[in-house]
C-alpha cells in the first residue's frame, strides 16, 4: 500500500510542474513569440513580464517541460499572429486562450491546424472575423471550442454548423454566441443537427445566432447538458417547462427568446439548477414555489408580464445571492420569509406593483447585501432605518414610492460602503437626517421630489468628500449657500447640483472654485445678473429658468461643452443677436429662452449650431420672420407668443424629423407649409391665432396628437381620406370651416375611442391653450389620456354622428355657434370621461336625451340658443347645472329654468319619444274636431269627463289627454 501511495506521489509532482519547467528551446518559442505579436504594453499583464528568467506568465508546461497551456486573453493584443507564427511552434499545445483581445478584424490564422494536441481552443470576443478556415475541422482532439464574438461578422459557411460537429465529434462545450449561421436550414433545425452529432454535449451557448423553433425531440433528450445560453433567439414556439426535463442543468440563460406562454414554475424544481435568466420575454403566470431548490443563486425574471406575490417558499432559497424581478406586474408585500436570504447581494424589485411598508427586521440581517432597487412601486409606511445600517449595502434605490414621515436618525457603522441613496419622489417630511451627512463614501445623494423642510446649510456636506451629485429640488427646504462671494462652502468634487426650488436668493459661491458639469438651481428667488463666471466652466446642462435674472454680466458666452441651456421664465432682455454671437460653436442640443423679454430677430447663426434639437423662444418679443434655415434638422420648436410675421417657410426636409412646432399668437400668414408632408414623427402642431389663409390640412401625416388651428382664415371642408389614429386633441376653432358634420371621419380617430387607464404620463411637457368650460386654459402639460374636440365659431351643418359617442376618452366637445341640426344622438351618453359639453347656439331640436345624465364627470354644460324641447331629464347630474345652460330654448321646461312640466313621463328614453311624437299627432286631431273655438275650459272639462268612461269608450283616449295637458302647457310657456 505505501509504495502505491509513494508512486502517486511523485506521478502527482511530475504533473505539477508550473511554467518555471519550461525547456530552454520552449522558452526560446516564447521569446520569439512576444517579438513577433504586437500588443500594449501598458495593459498587458503577462506578455510584457516574459523574460529568459523563470517566470512565464500564463503558460504552463508539462513534467517533460514542453508548453502545453498558453492563456493570453485580456493582453491587448492587436496583430502579428499570421499563418507563420510562432506560436505554431509550440505543437504539444493543449490549451489556448486568445479571448479579449483586439486582432483588428483579422481572420482566424490557418496554421492552428498544426497544434493537433488542442483539446481546449478560446478565441472569443478577440475580434477575428469573415469566414471561419475549414482547417479547423482537424482538430480532432477538441473538447471545448469558444469562438464567442459581438462586434465582427464571424461566420459558419465552409464549413458549416452540421460539418463542425460532424468531425469535432469529442466536443463537449460550443461556445459560438455571435457567429453569423449563413444556412436558413440550419437557423431552423441546429436543435437537431446539435443533438445528433453531440449528443454527450455538457454546455452549449449560441446567443445572438438568428435560430429559431421549435426545438426537435431529440434535442431534449441531452441528458448531460448542464449549461445552457440561447439568448436573443427566437424561440417563441417553445414552452419553458420542457427545460425542466434537463434534469442535469445548472445554467439557464434565454433572454429575449420572444417566450410568451403562461409559466408554471417546473423549471423551478431542478434539483441542480443554480442560474436562471429568463429577462425580456412575455411570460406570464406566477412564480413558485420553490421546494427542495436551495443550490439557486440567480434568479433573473426582469421585463415579463409575471404578476402574483411573491410566494413564502423563496425563503427556502438559501444560496441565493442575486434577484431581479424589475419590470413586472408583481404585487402584494414582501413576504417575512426574504429574512432568510442572508447570502443576497442583488435584490431588484423596482417597476412593479408591491405595497404594503417594510418591516424592520426584513432587510435587518442581510449583511451582504449591496445593491437595493425598491423603486417604482407603491411601497408605503416609514423606511426602516435598518436599510441605511447594512455594512455592506453600497446602492439603495427608493425612489417613486409612497413613503411617508420622518426619515429617522441611524447609527453609522464604522466603515460605511454606501455609495448612492435615492430617496426622490416620495411624501418623506421633517428636517433631512443628519445621520446622511455622515456617510463618507456617499457619492450620489438624490432626494427630490419629498417635502423635507427646514435649513440645509451647504457647509454640511463639504465632509462629504466623494460626493459628485446632489439633488435636493422640490423639497420645502431654505437652502443656505452663503454669499456669492463664498468659497468655503460644498465639497470639491460636485458635479452635479439640483437646488430647484430651494429658496436661494443668490447663486452658491463655492460654485465658483468647483468642476461642476450640471447645475440646476431652476424656481428660486435669485435676482441680478448672471454672473460671467458660470460661462467659464465646462458644463453640460446649466438651468437658472424661473428665477428672477435680469441681465447677463459680460463678458459671457456659450461655452463649446454646454450642451442644455435653460433660462426660460426669467426678466431678462435687450437684443437677442447680441445673445447668440454669429460665430457660435457649440455642442448646444437645447437651447430655452423661453417668457423673457428678448426683442429683435431670430438669430441665423442658430442654424450653425448643427446639433440644436430643441428651441424655444417663446413669449418674447422677437419681431421679423423665420429664417428657413432654422427648421431644416431642427426636432422641437416653439416660437408662440412673439410678434413674427411672413409665412412659414415650406423647406422641411424629405428625412424631416420634426416632432414639436408651435406658433400660435404671432401674425404669420400665407399656407401651411406642403412640405410638412415628410414630417411622419410630427406629434404636436400649433398654429392658432394667426392669419393663416388655407384649407384643412389634409397632408399632414398621420403622428399627430394634437393639432391646434383656432383664430385663423382656414376656409372649406374638413374631409380627409386619411387616418390620424393618434389624435386627441384637435382645435379649428374660430375660422371659416363649412360641410355637413357627417362627412367628417370621427371613426378614424383611434386613441379618442379607447381609454388609456390610469397612465398619467405627459407627452408633451410644454402646454396648450383650450378653451375648456368655456374659460380659455392653459394646459401645462398635455396627458396621454386627456382628449378634446373644439368645432366652435364655424359654419358646420348637418347632424351630429352617432360616431361622435364613441370618442370615450374626450374630456371636452363643443361644436357651439355653428349651424348643426336634428337632435342630440343619445351616444353622447357613452363619453364618461367628458367634463365639459358646449352645443350652444346651433339650431338642435328634440330633446335632451337623459343619458346625458349619467355623465358622471360633466362639470359644463351649455345647450342654450336652440330649438331643444321637453323636459330636461332628472338626475343628480342634469339638476345642478342652472338656467343659463338652457337659456333661449322656449320649448324646455324642467327644474333648471324654474318652468313646470305638466305631465313628465319616466318611461323608457326610445319609448318616450315615439309616445310623444305619436301624442302630439292625436294632439292635431282632437284639435281639429273640437276647433279652436271651443275655450280652454270646456277642452278641460270634456277631456275629464272622457277620463272618467276611458276604461269603457276608448283604447287611447289617455294618450291623447296627456298630449293635450303638454300642449296647454307649452302654450303657456310660449305666452310666459
Amino acid at each position: 500500500m505505501l509504495p502505491n501511495l509513494l508512486f502517486i506521489c511523485i506521478l502527482s509532482s511530475i504533473f505539477t510542474h508550473s511554467h518555471s519547467q519550461c525547456l530552454p528551446n520552449q522558452q526560446t518559442i516564447l521569446l520569439q513569440l512576444k517579438k513577433e505579436l504586437i500588443f500594449n504594453s501598458t495593459i498587458s499583464t503577462k506578455l510584457v513580464q516574459w523574460n529568459q528568467s523563470d517566470e512565464w506568465h500564463g503558460v504552463e508546461c508539462d513534467a517533460a517541460g514542453n508548453v502545453v497551456s498558453l492563456q493570453l486573453d485580456h493582453e491587448a493584443i492587436s496583430g502579428g499572429m499570421e499563418d507563420s507564427s510562432s506560436l505554431f511552434k509550440l505543437v504539444y499545445l493543449q490549451k489556448l486562450n486568445l479571448a479579449y483581445n483586439d486582432f483588428s478584424i483579422l481572420p482566424i490564422p490557418k496554421g492552428i491546424p498544426k497544434l493537433t494536441y488542442l483539446t481546449h481552443l478560446n478565441l472569443s470576443y478577440a475580434g477575428f472575423d469573415g469566414q471561419v478556415p475549414s482547417e479547423i475541422l482537424s482538430l480532432g482532439r477538441l473538447v471545448s471550442l469558444d469562438m464567442s464574438n459581438e462586434y465582427t461578422s464571424l461566420t459558419l459557411e465552409h464549413p458549416n454548423l452540421e460539418m463542425l460537429l460532424q468531425n469535432l465529434t469529442g466536443l463537449r462545450e460550443l461556445y459560438l454566441d455571435g457567429v453569423g449561421i449563413l444556412s436558413s436550414h440550419e437557423k431552423t433545425k441546429w436543435s437537431h443537427i446539435i443533438s445528433s452529432y453531440a449528443p454527450n454535449i455538457t454546455r452549449l451557448s449560441m446567443r445572438f445566432c438568428l435560430l429559431s423553433g421549435p426545438l426537435a425531440k431529440s434535442f431534449w433528450k441531452l441528458r448531460f447538458l448542464s449549461v445552457l445560453r440561447l439568448d436573443s433567439n427566437d424561440l417563441s414556439t417553445v414552452v419553458p417547462d420542457l427545460f425542466a426535463g434537463f434534469t442535469s442543468l445548472t445554467t439557464l440563460s434565454l433572454i429575449g427568446c420572444q417566450l410568451n406562454s403562461s409559466f408554471h414554475s417546473k423549471l423551478f424544481q431542478i434539483p441542480s439548477l443554480q442560474n436562471v435568466d429568463l429577462s425580456e420575454n412575455s411570460l406570464s403566470g406566477s412564480i413558485g414555489p420553490f421546494l427542495g431548490t436551495g443550490s439557486f443563486e440567480s434568479l433573473v425574471l426582469t421585463r415579463n408580464n409575471f404578476s402574483g406575490s411573491i410566494p413564502s417558499s423563496i425563503g427556502n432559497l438559501e444560496n441565493l445571492s442575486m434577484l431581479d424581478l424589475s419590470f413586472c406586474q408583481f404585487s402584494g408585500t414582501i413576504p417575512s420569509t426574504f429574512a432568510n436570504l442572508t447570502k443576497l447581494v442583488h435584490v431588484d424589485l423596482q417597476y412593479n406593483l408591491f405595497t404594503g411598508s417594510i418591516p424592520t427586521a426584513l432587510f435587518e440581517g442581510l449583511s451582504n447585501l449591496s445593491y437595493l432597487r425598491l423603486n417604482s412601486n407603491s411601497f408605503s409606511g416609514h423606511i426602516p432605518h435598518s436599510l441605511f445600517a447594512l455594512p455592506s449595502m453600497k446602492r439603495l434605490h427608493l425612489k417613486s414610492n409612497k413613503f411617508t414621515g420622518l426619515v429617522e436618525e441611524f447609527p453609522i457603522v464604522n466603515v460605511s460602503s454606501m455609495v448612492l441613496l435615492d430617496l426622490r419622489d416620495n411624501r418623506l417630511e421633517g428636517p433631512i437626517p443628519s445621520s446622511l451627512f455622515q456617510l463618507q463614501s456617499l457619492e450620489l445623494l438624490l432626494l427630490s421630489g419629498n417635502m423635507f423642510n427646514g435649513t440645509v446649510q451647504l457647509d454640511k456636506i463639504r465632509d462629504l468628500a466623494n460626493l459628485t451629485s446632489l439633488d435636493l429640488s422640490g423639497n420645502n427646504l431654505l437652502v443656505d449657500g452663503g454669499d456669492d462671494n463664498s468659497s468655503t462652502y460644498g465639497p470639491s468634487r460636485i458635479q452635479d447640483l439640483s437646488l430647484g426650488s430651494c429658496n436661494l436668493r443668490v447663486i452658491p459661491g463655492f460654485l465658483k472654485d468647483s468642476d461642476i458639469r450640471n447645475l440646476d438651481l431652476s424656481d428660486n428667488r435669485i435676482v441680478g445678473g448672471i454672473p460671467s463666471w458660470i460661462w467659464e466652466k465646462q458644463l453640460k446642462g446649466l438651468d437658472l429658468s424661473l428665477n428672477l435674472f435680469t441681465d447677463l454680466e459680460k463678458p459671457y458666452h456659450i461655452p463649446a461643452s454646454l450642451e442644455k441651456l435653460d433660462l426660460h421664465s426669467n426678466q431678462l432682455k435687450g437684443d437677442l443677436q447680441r445673445f447668440v454671437p454669429p460665430n457660435i460653436t457649440s455642442n448646444l442640443e437645447t437651447l430655452l429662452l423661453g417668457n423673457n423679454s428678448f426683442s429683435g430677430t431670430i438669430p441665423t447663426s442658430l442654424c450653425n449650431v448643427s446639433s440644436l434639437f430643441a428651441i424655444d423662444l417663446s413669449s418674447n418679443n422677437l419681431s421679423g420672420s423665420i429664417p428657413p434655415c432654422l427648421i431644416e434638422n431642427i426636432l422641437e420648436l416653439d416660437l408662440g407668443r412673439n410678434s413674427l410675421s411672413g409665412g412659414i417657410p415650406d423647406n422641411f426636409p424629405t428625412t424631416c424629423l420634426l416632432n414639436y412646432l408651435d406658433l400660435h399668437n404671432n401674425t404669420l400668414e400665407g399656407k401651411i407649409p406642403r412640405s410638412l408632408k415628410g414630417c411622419e414623427s410630427l406629434a404636436f402642431l400649433n398654429i392658432g391665432n394667426n392669419m393663416i389663409n388655407d384649407t384643412f390640412p389634409c397632408i399632414l401625416p398621420p403622428s399627430l396628437h394634437v393639432l391646434v388651428l383656432h383664430t385663423n382664415r382656414f376656409h372649406g371642408e374638413v374631409k380627409c381620406h386619411k387616418d390620424w389614429p393618434e389624435l386627441q386633441i384637435l382645435d379649428i376653432s374660430s375660422n371659416n370651416f363649412s360641410g355637413r358634420l357627417e362627412s367628417v371621419n370621427f371613426s378614424s380617430w383611434k386613441r379618442m375611442t379607447e381609454l388609456q387607464g390610469d397612465d398619467d404620463t405627459s407627452l408633451f411637457t410644454s402646454g396648450v391653450i383650450i378653451t375648456m368650460k368655456g374659460m380659455p386654459r392653459e394646459y401645462g402639460g398635455i396627458l396621454s389620456d386627456f382628449g378634446t374636440i373644439d368645432f366652435s365659431s364655424n359654419d358646420f351643418q348637418g347632424q351630429i354622428p352617432d360616431a361622435v359617442g364613441d370618442l370615450i376618452s374626450l374630456h371636452q366637445l363643443n361644436f357651439s355657434h355653428n349651424a348643426v341640426s336634428g337632435s342630440i344622438p343619445k351616444s353622447l351618453g357613452k363619453m364618461g370621461m367628458l367634463e365639459s359639453l358646449d352645443l350652444s347656439y346651433n339650431r338642435l331640436t328634440g330633446r335632451i336625451p337623459a343619458e346625458i345624465g349619467g355623465l358622471t364627470f360633466l362639470g359644463f354644460l351649455n345647450l342654450s340658443y336652440n330649438d331643444l324641447g321637453g323636459q330636461i331629464p332628472n338626475g343628480p347630474q342634469l339638476q345642478n347645472f342652472q338656467a343659463d345652460s338652457f337659456r333661449g330654448n322656449p320649448k324646455l321646461c324642467g327644474f333648471n329654468l324654474n318652468v313646470t312640466c305638466i305631465r313628465s313621463d319616466n318611461n323608457d328614453s326610445s319609448e318616450h319619444e315615439n309616445v310623444e311624437d305619436k301624442r302630439e299627432v292625436e294632439w292635431k286631431y282632437v284639435f281639429a274636431a273640437l276647433g279652436f273655438v271651443v275655450g280652454v275650459g270646456i277642452v278641460v272639462w270634456l277631456l275629464l269627463f272622457c277620463r272618467r268612461f276611458r276604461e269603457k269608450y276608448f283604447n287611447k283616449i289617455d294618450d291623447i289627454v296627456d298630449g293635450v295637458f303638454e300642449a296647454i302647457n307649452k302654450r303657456r310657456h310660449v305666452k310666459t
